[in-house]
């Protein structure tokens, strides 16, 4: 039993702990005061070292006291927790997505963009001295848009900053995968504004046939690069990584399955492209495993940025502005179009999906809007052309009624 008694003018507790007799200061003046600290010393103890009210007498009781009844019941206080950090997110999130990349559900490559746009943060934080996830504030974020911009416009290749996007798109990515697993407990400190990749004003960039034409005869050592460009449509990536495996030279088709997307496609071997394979083949005898296309300067492997470079270098040989591997999508996409496939196979011989096709490729198809003239002037359908005559009172093709009724009183026509 433990009891208050007042000693002087303060009050002290006065009892038995594991059988020894004690008598420890209150730290109080005040009766009412003491007689519920001593009250809640003994439900303290009776409730063991689970109990919660030994964070309140830590507060309350002078540290000598405090600790007498604490030890008593072997109480000890929860280390404190540190605030989580930038760099525990980002080792969190990439051992999230490296098990991603391993499943196939994520590729390699793409990681090592996400990995850039982590590291140009990481290193803006450590000019700004911040550390801690909840010092990352949306003006932190802000000033950061300004930063990575300012940098992005030093450089040669700027495209107008356009790489800002990916940069704060991955970046929000980041800290939504934080906030579903509670290292961050406020909203998303990162405001998305333009979709990466997104420039509709732009559209599909085909060549020209005269460009092709061009770019056909200043070749040479990049022949097969630029028909296996051409023919297939090919991102940069899969051209550089297409193995002799996924190539049929009997079957006259080659099967892969793409990097960016992981769809199986499968393009059947145009008769150019066809011969300039089956003579490589001849000359490389290679391996199920070897690369396709090797750099002829080094007759390495080609590289997505070797292959890059090549194509720029063949642009200006053939004076051809612009030249990089995905026009040559474009190219591909809207020449099948315009030769009457629909969106659909398209999507199918890319690996892309309809909504792509019809949002990128389509619309910059002269043949499909001339298609869509015809439709619309045709007659049939709810309004029958018969009836539009009549009540026009003339002809569809001579016009009358369009320029009777468009003439200015008195005006002869």
């Amino acid at each position: 039993m433990l009891s208050p008694r007042k000693i002087g003018k303060t009050w002290k507790v006065d009892g038995t702990v594991e059988g020894q007799r004690v008598r420890l200061s209150l730290g109080t003046r005040d009766r009412e005061a003491a007689k519920k600290t001593v009250s809640d010393i003994e439900l303290a103890m009776i409730d063991g070292k689970n109990s919660s009210r030994w964070l309140s007498l830590q507060t309350i009781l002078p540290p000598k006291s405090f600790q007498v009844f604490a030890n008593a019941v072997g109480w000890n206080p929860e280390p404190a927790k540190t605030a989580p950090i930038w760099s525990d997110l980002v080792c969190e999130f990439s051992t999230n997505f490296q098990r991603k990349v391993l499943q196939g559900d994520r590729s390699e490559l793409t990681w090592r963009r996400y990995e850039l746009a982590c590291d140009t943060f990481t290193k803006f934080l450590k000019l700004r001295g911040i550390s801690r996830l909840d010092e990352i504030s949306r003006r932190v974020v802000e000033d950061f848009k300004a930063h990575r911009l300012d940098a992005i416009l030093k450089q040669k290749h700027s495209r107008g900053g356009a790489g800002l996007h990916l940069d704060i798109a991955i970046l929000h990515g980041v800290f939504a995968f934080g906030i579903s697993v509670d290292l961050i407990a406020v909203k998303n400190p990162v405001k998305c504004e333009k979709t990466p990749g997104k420039r509709p004003e732009l559209g599909a960039q085909p060549f020209k046939n005269e460009e092709l034409q061009r770019l056909r005869r200043a070749a040479g050592p990049d022949l097969l690069a630029f028909l296996l460009l051409r023919h297939t449509g090919f991102r940069g990536f899969d051209a550089a990584d297409l193995k002799w495996s996924e190539v049929d030279l009997r079957e006259r088709s080659i099967s892969r399955v793409t990097h960016k997307r992981r769809k199986s496609v499968w393009v059947s071997l145009h008769p150019e492209l066809h011969f300039a394979l089956e003579t490589e083949c001849e000359k490389q005898r290679p391996q199920l495993a070897d690369r396709v296309l090797l750099n002829p300067d080094t007759g390495r492997p080609m590289t997505r940025p070797g292959l890059y470079r090549r194509i720029k270098v063949l642009g200006e040989r053939a004076g051809v502005e612009r030249a990089h591997p995905h026009r040559f999508r474009d190219t591909l996409a809207v020449d099948l179009l315009a030769k009457g496939a629909t969106p659909y196979d398209v999507s199918k011989i890319l690996g892309d999906t309809i909504a792509v096709i019809e949002e990128h490729y389509a619309p910059y198809v002269k043949e499909l809007r001339e298609r869509g003239r015809r439709l619309m002037e045709s007659g049939g359908g709810i309004e029958p052309l018969s009836n539009s005559k009549q009540t026009t009172g003339g002809s569809e093709s001579d016009g009358t009624f369009l320029a009777r009724s468009s003439a200015p009183k008195g005006h002869v026509q």
